[in-house]
């Protein structure tokens, strides 16, 4: 005997339910192609101007670059599992080894003058390269932009020198500028034998929360403002004037390494050639590397700007004296004195590392190399 003596739906309860099927399949179709749209799926790989633009040049185009193929000696480019890093090493071959890591926004170019410095006054052998997303390096569209993709580029590069850069014989000297003075601190403290002396340039890792503004931490953060948008309002701001006023804008004054109009301008040169050319490469980044505008997206993200003070208690297991933290005395990015109150119990405090204040803002290696390499030289016995 049946217990069901009718339909199971009425005619009209069965027109209502295809209006409910109808509108449900209908409004997943519309936030599946809207996710799609606002949080689009990157590409692991996300090839650099190497591949993309640089072989469609002219010679003219070519000269015209800010930021050349061959900008430095040695170059080369290492292939690995999350793509081409772009690398370039010269120097003589027998003189110490002094490895750069660069900032958020810019290719190695920004450390240009201290690195042809340590070679031709010095006779270093010195390596630098272009951080996944900058320059000529490729761009990673599939990982976090953390401490750890950054410290395993720089072991790709180090391990694809001719010469030894590792090893108990063989240690190098490591200098970090911005969040490359973060990145270097995690590959000191993760591998502290093959590090002899570690030079942090006004290094991220302390940065004061409330520099960034609630809503641009929220932004970046969170993961509820769509991707495409947020590149399209990052996109907008770093094609804006690059200053260091922070609270004006946040986005790039807090977390690029920028100009500051602030800081008294050095001797002769108001402003550096270099410091354009750097922020005319930012510029041509944002319209030529297809990885750059993500890459500073996670940077923010995941990359170790604030919060790391259990890295930075690592510094203080460091012998002393091998440890030199170089802040400007107009940085408003890196705040001498908050760092002052925040670090240096961290690191063990100025009879453990030196710790020392040159002229100038967050640009200073650019704009008082000079000073910064009487600096470096000092506490390397130079």
């Amino acid at each position: 005997m049946s217990f069901i003596s009718g339909p199971i739906w009425p005619d009209n309860d069965s027109s209502l339910l295809m209006v409910i099927i109808t509108t449900i399949a209908a409004t997943v179709g519309v936030l599946s192609l809207m996710r799609r749209y606002l949080w689009p799926t990157h590409p692991s790989i996300m090839p650099n101007p190497l591949v993309t633009l640089i072989p469609h040049l002219s010679n003219k185009q070519l000269n015209a670059l800010d930021y050349k193929p061959d900008y430095f000696p040695g170059a080369r480019d290492v292939k690995t599992p999350y793509g081409s890093i772009r690398v370039y090493e010269w120097g003589p071959s027998t003189g110490p080894k002094v490895l750069f890591i660069h900032g958020i926004t810019t290719s190695c170019q920004s450390l240009s003058k201290l690195a042809h410095a340590l070679v031709d006054e010095k006779g270093c052998r010195v390596m630098l390269f272009d951080l996944f997303g900058r320059g000529f390096s490729d761009g990673v569209g599939d990982l976090p932009h953390d401490a750890r993709l950054y410290t395993s580029q720089m072991l790709f590069a180090l391990a694809s020198s001719p010469l030894s850069w590792t090893g108990t014989d063989t240690r190098l000297r490591l200098v970090g500028y911005s969040l490359g003075g973060g990145i270097a601190i995690h590959f000191a403290a993760a591998l502290p034998e093959l590090v002899s002396e570690l030079v942090l340039l006004a290094p991220s890792g302390l940065i004061r929360p409330a520099n960034f503004g609630r809503l641009i931490s929220f932004a970046y953060t969170s993961g509820l403002v769509p991707d495409r948008l947020l590149a399209a309002v990052t996109r907008s701001k770093l094609q804006q004037p690059i200053s260091a006023t922070a609270l004006d804008n946040p986005i790039t004054a807090s977390l690029t390494e920028a100009i500051d109009p602030t800081a008294p301008p050095p001797p002769s040169l108001s402003p550096p050639p270099l410091e354009k050319t750097v922020i005319r490469h930012v510029r041509w980044m944002l319209s030529h590397h297809a990885g750059f505008v993500l890459a500073f997206m996670r940077c923010i993200r995941d990359a170790p700007l604030v919060g790391q003070e259990a890295a930075w208690r690592q510094l203080a297991a460091r012998k002393r004296g091998t440890t030199t933290i170089i802040l400007a005395r107009s940085d408003k990015v890196v705040d001498p004195n908050d760092y002052a109150v925040d670090a240096l119990t961290l690191v063990g405090g100025q009879d453990h590392v030196k710790w020392v204040v040159v002229p100038g803002g967050h640009d200073f290696p650019m704009t008082y190399d000079r000073e910064t390499l009487d600096e470096i030289y000092s506490v390397w016995g130079w």
